[in-house]
């Protein structure tokens, strides 16, 4: 069952720092390095040096995770970050625009007792990487904190645990952010016993399903083993339990977008070349020339609505190609993903991963691509190419041109849930849960 506690969180003391939206900050994910240095100047307590400090003043032998957990260190003893008097569960919205429309995003942040994947009521749905993970889990045993909420989602209809939550703080001004993507974030405590409760036992059958921070989920787990194998705890320690912000799945704000592809390493090709090797599993439609007609593309994909229609750009030619699957395809899929469920072999990251770059294309082997969500960031990077610094995902940049971009759907979230309950993950950056949650809101402590 889901265990959902409250917590004494950590937070920044307003008086101290000024505004809250100077000292929040993305994922440590999504932070470029151009971004970090904007955030290291916004606020000299800005939360980016906790998560992704840039190792700024290193003393001999000193580490940035080091570094990082001195100042959560000189912070606390400061009273910059003070923890809360009472445990709490903390409610969070978040109001957003997309394509014009707005969105609130409801949802919670508790603390959640660890299970290991496949133990219990927790589920993964996304492939993890060993690097990431170190780095995870180096920084989270400097600092003993969760600096950062896990995205988890949970299927409630009702929304029944967020309401009664809602009700308590239906009165109440809200703590307030507003990020450089000018999303608002509002944040309130709730300390009443009987809200805590019933939104508690509500949640405690409940599947959470991991839409965001796998690696975060995966370090902890591993940093509550490596500490109950070192020290004797009392049972219900802190270090039992994550951080998670959980939202509902029919939650309205609950937007996903898109991950775009831009590779890397991957040969020129005109179009007619890539037809060539897309034929014998899809029907291809040349779609035109010019980096504009990505728009057009893409809505054509929107349109169409099926994850396995995709939008193939070729620099040698500057060509767009409109790609649909045809059976054999189908077939293809089946026979190179035995094993895998329907679901997953239906996913358009799958087909584009597995049928389209590894058999098709024989580009199994590349580096990892530029994911961008946006068609207005693809039509830009395509125009200007990769640069030499590491991007968003810490992903090093080649300084040359892309010369094979692919335009995919997202998963749904019905396909997140079918894939985690069979034991399967998604390619990576088979999601995009937009917007981030914030960092430096609250911070949970292990100690």
């Amino acid at each position: 069952m889901a265990d959902i506690q409250a917590f004494r969180g950590l937070r920044f003391d307003l008086s101290k720092v000024g505004s809250l939206s100077e000292v929040v900050a993305p994922p440590y994910d999504v932070i470029s390095v151009e971004a970090r240095d904007q955030l290291y100047e916004s606020n000299e307590f800005n939360v980016v040096r906790l998560i992704l400090n840039r190792g700024d003043k290193l003393l001999p032998e000193q580490t940035v995770y080091e570094r990082a957990a001195e100042h959560l260190k000189n912070w606390k003893t400061d009273g910059v970050l003070r923890p809360d008097g009472v445990g709490a569960i903390y409610v969070y919205h978040q109001t957003f625009n997309v394509d014009g429309i707005e969105y609130t995003r409801r949802g919670f942040i508790a603390r959640v007792r660890i299970e290991p994947f496949g133990e219990g009521n927790i589920y993964p749905h996304e492939k993890t990487h060993s690097k990431a993970k170190e780095d995870r889990y180096r920084l989270m045993e400097a600092c003993n904190s969760n600096l950062s909420p896990i995205f988890g989602i949970y299927s409630d209809q009702e929304s029944s645990p967020q309401s009664i939550l809602d009700l308590a703080i239906d009165d109440r001004t809200p703590l307030t952010a507003i990020d450089e993507e000018g999303v608002r974030h509002d944040l309130w405590m709730v300390t009443d016993a009987n809200a805590v409760a019933a939104a508690a036992q509500l949640m405690g059958p409940t599947a959470i399903y991991i839409a965001d921070g796998h690696h975060r989920y995966e370090t902890a787990t591993s940093i509550r083993n490596s500490r109950r194998q070192r020290e004797e705890l009392e049972p219900d320690h802190p270090v039992d339990y994550t951080m998670i912000m959980c939202v509902g799945m029919d939650d309205p704000g609950l937007v996903v977008l898109p991950t775009h592809r831009l590779f890397r390493g991957v040969s020129p090709m005109t179009s007619a070349e890539l037809i060539a090797k897309l034929s014998a599993a899809f029907d291809c439609e040349v779609v035109g020339c010019g980096v504009a007609l990505a728009s057009d593309c893409w809505e054509a994909v929107q349109v169409e609505g099926e994850q396995s229609t995709m939008a193939f750009y070729c620099r040698k030619d500057d060509t767009w190609v409109l790609a649909r699957i045809r059976l054999e395809g189908v077939e293809m899929m089946e026979g190179l993903a035995k094993g895998k469920s329907e679901c997953w072999q239906s996913l358009g990251v799958a087909i584009l991963h597995e049928l389209v770059l590894d058999h098709l294309l024989g580009c199994g082997e590349l580096p990892s691509p530029r994911y961008v969500h946006g068609i207005d960031e693809v039509v830009g990077l395509l125009r200007s190419g990769d640069g030499n610094e590491r991007d968003a995902t810490g992903q090093q940049g080649t300084g040359d041109f892309f010369e094979l971009a692919c335009l995919v759907m997202p998963a749904t979230v019905a396909d997140v849930q079918s894939i985690s309950e069979s034991g399967e993950r998604m390619p990576a950056k088979s999601t995009y849960f937009y917007p981030k949650l914030l960092s430096g809101l609250v911070i949970n402590p292990l100690d």
